[in-house]
C-alpha cells in the first residue's frame, strides 16, 4: 500500500490537523475561554488550508526537487488557495457580518414596534458564519505551518 508511504499526502493532512487543533489554545490566550468549535470551523489562526498547500507544494519539491513540474504545478494551487482565502472567503464573511446586522436590526424593529412600552435590548446568536476566510496574517502563519512541518517531518523521516 503505497499510499501509507505518501510523504506529501501525510504531512498535508497532519498539518491540517494541528493547525486546527493549535486554534483552541491560541483562541483560549486571546479569550480565556475553550471554543473546541474551531477544531472543525474555518478562519482564525493559523490558516490549515494555508498550511496545507504549503506542506503539499514543500513536501513535493523535498521529493521531487523544487525544479519539477510537481513542485510547479502544487505551488500555483497554494498559491490559488492562499489568495483566495484572504480574498473571497474573506469577503463573504464580512458580508455575512452585514446581513447578520441587517437581521438583528430588522428582529429588533418589528420587537419595538410589537412591545413598545416594554422595550427591551436583545442580543441574537449569529446565524449566518462570519469567520470564513482569513486575514493576511493567519494566511502567512498557517503558510509557515506548512513549510516547517513538512520540513520538520522530511528530516525525521528521511
Amino acid at each position: 500500500m503505497e499510499l501509507f508511504y505518501n510523504f506529501p499526502l501525510w504531512t498535508a493532512l497532519f498539518t491540517i490537523g494541528f493547525a486546527q487543533f493549535i486554534k483552541v489554545p491560541l483562541n483560549f490566550i486571546a479569550t480565556k475561554k475553550f471554543e473546541w468549535s474551531l477544531l472543525t470551523s474555518t478562519g482564525g489562526m493559523p490558516s490549515s488550508h494555508s498550511g496545507a498547500v504549503t506542506a503539499v507544494a514543500t513536501a513535493i519539491g523535498l521529493e521531487h526537487g523544487f525544479d519539477s513540474p510537481l513542485f510547479a504545478i502544487s505551488a500555483i494551487f497554494g498559491i490559488i488557495v492562499m489568495f483566495d482565502a484572504t480574498g473571497v472567503r474573506r469577503h463573504a464573511g464580512e458580508q455575512a457580518t452585514v446581513i447578520n446586522r441587517l437581521v438583528t436590526d430588522f428582529n429588533k424593529a418589528v420587537a419595538e414596534m410589537k412591545h413598545w412600552p416594554q422595550k427591551e435590548e436583545q442580543e441574537k446568536r449569529k446565524e449566518l458564519k462570519e469567520l470564513l476566510g482569513h486575514q493576511p496574517i493567519e494566511v502567512f502563519f498557517g503558510g509557515l505551518l506548512g513549510i516547517i512541518i513538512a520540513l520538520i517531518s522530511h528530516g525525521i523521516l528521511y
